[in-house]
């Protein structure tokens, strides 16, 4: 079957149009009112501070999504940057943010239909609904169930709302232009309304800015997108920008401030004194087609950002279960729904809009964050064909701007907002660290350079990523000669599981050293050791295979036995070691005496015979021990990336049942189409018999006690000894009692 591909159907028209589409809304309608009551004049310039403060992060929204088209979004492109920690916080800050701004915009929507339809209020116990709240309760309802059923060729209509809505505020501006009185304007600062409020104003309305990001989610069916998605994007943010800025100036010049402050349908007013009733019902045509477009898009949008959630398992997936009838994402945009009646129910105007403002501005500042480690780490994938000015200037300033506006906002706003980060950090801990498997490019930077950052980061890099299904397989190397062998045997499994490679290299220090002076001389000890070619040729092996790959160097007064304290403080799955006389102590198992009689393994382990990597013909003796199912697990790896043929191996008296428990053994290992050997005779000679056809022997660690195998020996060493092939001991973690240690 081909590959699906979406037409690039959208030219920079239909680009700009989305991004417009996104911005023109309830915002100019509704908030002059309140910006010219707390700044005057100066709210102008808070109107153009929003835009510039957009207009920095724009710029880096155009390079992230010229460089992942098909990402979509400021939470993808921080959860990939960054990570799930700051993934989490980004999602939950987006989609809390749009239900903020669907509040804000129900609620204007109830200010527009006050005017002209008498409301009543309503009394719910000690909670007394407005009428305005009351339009917005049943405004909300109304939108939600709209997107719960389901409406389909919407993109026709966003453009002819997107048209009206320029055109009644291009008239409206031209009226006010010729009506104007520049010496309204003066003085621009006035009493209590100085320039310290500008800042604070800014915050309340940048909510007016939000969706411009949403372009880069359509990047994939933009003509060229190099050149058309900045040009979008960056466009959209300059238009609204100046719209914003020239209609509240021809409002505050073309009548008294008196009649705007304070007035939350202020241009309706003006236009009545302008344009007489048409010009009224105009504008009031023009506010309620905003505030329920910008409404409808908002919830829209909140359940694409709980699907990426879910894709990435930071929430439950299950919220994103399609509708049987309705083909709609209900149960997110249900829930979605009942955040917004709730911010409804307990928010003013106000108060909905700043908090939506500044959950956004958290995600603007960390996608500014985001272009600044993308460019820093330059991972292979990243060729944006846009790159930002300035840089880094512009990604910082961006940042810096976005994070700073907020300490000028209402102080219950700001704690408020910190404990929607607080929240959303939690919950990544307690709820979606078990479960997320992708690592952010910085964190994969991190703990693969541990020596190009301070401690403390590379620590909370490691002790935060993500352990849900991220299957880890340590590789400890020591010799050139067989890094290839181990680290192809270890990308192998890493690879069926889609897990990682982590590469270790133990720098033994001698016991008169202190590890903490050889810390402080690092270059001595690696240097001398060969470490750094040693990791780099590892990373350069496991890239090749296509795994995610760590590396990490251990200064260590042990050797051998440290290589089982690393798989524990990697939190590896699976740890893949190359055959060595420090290695068996403990004949026939991959652990030493010491260390066998000391604990459990902390995970799976392979030990690696070399005689040549060769995965071609593949052989697997087995008993049904508790071992089997880990060589029966490398079988399958080795099926699945070599095409290695496999064959299963059991030594029975009876070779009838012997192969009843073979085709029953196979069956449950996903081996049913692997050749099926039963044998009878003595079980060492069959198996080395059996490998004399073999390219690979994959045997299970023994399950007598060490104080027989100290004594007779172990078949495993035995016939290790015997045949020429390559063999691998595969030994599963399990827990084991110190009389079944000793005894078996």
């Amino acid at each position: 079957m081909s590959d699906q591909e979406l037409a690039k159907d959208l030219g920079p028209l239909a680009a700009l149009t989305i991004g417009v589409g996104t911005m023109i809304g309830a915002g100019i309608f509704v908030l002059p009112g309140a910006a010219v009551r707390d700044a005057g004049p100066l709210s102008a310039l808070a109107f153009l501070a929003g835009g510039g403060i957009a207009l920095l992060t724009a710029l880096s929204a155009s390079e992230l999504g010229t460089a992942m088209p098909k990402a979509g979004g400021a939470y993808y492109y921080v959860n990939h940057s960054l990570g799930p920690l700051f993934g989490s916080i980004a999602g939950w800050a987006n989609w809390m943010g749009l239900a903020f701004a669907s509040a804000f915009y129900m609620f204007g929507l109830g200010k527009y239909v006050v005017t002209f339809v008498s409301v009543p209020s309503v009394s719910l116990g000690p909670l007394t609904l407005v009428p305005a709240q009351v339009v917005a309760l049943f405004g909300a309802a109304l939108f939600v169930g709209v997107n719960y059923v389901g409406a389909k060729e919407t993109g026709g209509l966003q453009n002819v709302i997107v048209v009206t809505l320029v055109a009644i505020l291009a008239v409206f501006t031209a009226v006010g232009a010729f009506n104007a009185d520049l010496d309204s304007l003066f003085p621009l600062v006035r009493e209590g309304k100085g320039f310290a409020q500008v800042l604070p104003v800014t915050g309340m309305v940048f909510v007016s800015y939000l969706g411009f990001v949403q372009i880069t989610s359509v990047a994939e069916e933009i003509k060229d997108p190099g050149k058309n998605l900045p040009r979008a994007v960056i466009g959209s943010v300059v238009l609204v920008t100046f719209i914003y800025a020239l209609v509240l100036l021809v409002v505050l010049a073309a009548v008294p401030n008196e009649l705007v402050a304070g007035n939350d349908t202020a241009v309706v007013d003006v236009a009545r004194r302008l344009m007489g009733p048409a010009g009224a019902v105009a504008l009031l045509f023009g506010g309620l087609l905003a505030t329920a477009s910008s409404a409808n898009a908002s919830i829209l949008a909140s359940s694409r950002i709980n699907f990426a959630m879910g894709r990435d398992k930071l929430v439950s997936d299950s919220l994103n279960t399609i509708h049987d009838r309705f083909a709609t994402p209900y149960r997110a945009i249900g829930l979605t729904g009942v955040f917004i009646l709730v911010f409804v129910l307990v928010g003013n105007l106000e108060t909905l809009s700043t908090m939506g403002s500044t959950l956004h501005l958290v995600i603007y500042g960390l996608l500014n964050v985001a272009l600044v480690v993308m460019r820093t780490v330059d991972p292979p994938e990243y060729d944006p064909d846009f790159r930002v000015p300035f840089y880094p200037a512009t990604p910082i300033l961006g940042a810096i701007t976005s994070f700073a506006l907020i300490a000028f906002i209402n102080p219950t706003i700001i704690a408020a907002t910190a404990a929607f980060v607080a929240f959303a950090a939690a919950w990544y801990l307690v709820y979606a660290r078990s479960r997320a498997t992708k690592t952010g490019i910085l964190s994969q930077y991190l703990q693969a350079n541990p020596e190009r950052a301070p401690d403390a980061a590379v620590s909370a890099a490691e002790s935060l990523a993500p352990d849900g299904s991220d299957y880890r397989v340590l590789v400890p190397l020591a010799n050139p000669e067989n890094e290839t062998e181990l680290i192809t045997l270890g990308a192998a499994a890493a690879k069926a599981n889609a897990g990682r490679v982590v590469a270790v290299h133990v720098v033994q220090v001698p016991d008169q050293t202190s590890l903490a002076y050889a810390n402080d001389h690092l270059d001595e000890f690696t240097d001398a050791a060969g470490s750094e070619r040693l990791l780099e040729n590892a990373r350069a092996d496991a890239e090749d295979f296509g795994v995610p790959v760590e590396t990490h160097t251990i200064l260590s007064h042990r050797s051998f036995e440290e290589l089982f304290d690393a798989a524990e403080t990697h939190d590896a799955d699976l740890l893949v070691m190359g055959w060595g006389p420090d290695s068996h102590g403990s004949p026939g198992r991959a652990e030493s005496a010491v260390d066998e009689l000391a604990g459990d393994l902390p995970c799976d382990v392979l030990v690696f015979k070399d005689r040549g990597f060769d995965p071609s013909r593949v052989v697997v003796p087995t008993a049904g021990g508790p071992d089997s199912e880990l060589s029966a697990a490398v079988a399958r790896y080795l099926r699945e990336q070599f095409d290695s043929e496999v064959t299963l191996l059991h030594v029975a008296d009876d070779t009838a049942a012997g192969r009843e428990f073979l085709e029953t053994w196979a069956d449950e290992q996903g081996l049913s189409d692997a050749e099926l050997r039963v044998e009878s005779g003595d079980v060492e000679d069959v198996i080395a018999a059996a490998a004399e056809d073999a390219s690979m022997l994959v045997v299970g660690a023994t399950e007598r006690g060490l104080l027989e195998r100290l004594v007779t020996g172990s078949l495993v060493l035995d016939v290790v000894d015997e045949v020429d092939c390559s063999v691998v001991l595969a030994e599963q973690q399990r827990s084991r009692s110190l009389l079944e240690r000793l005894l078996g």
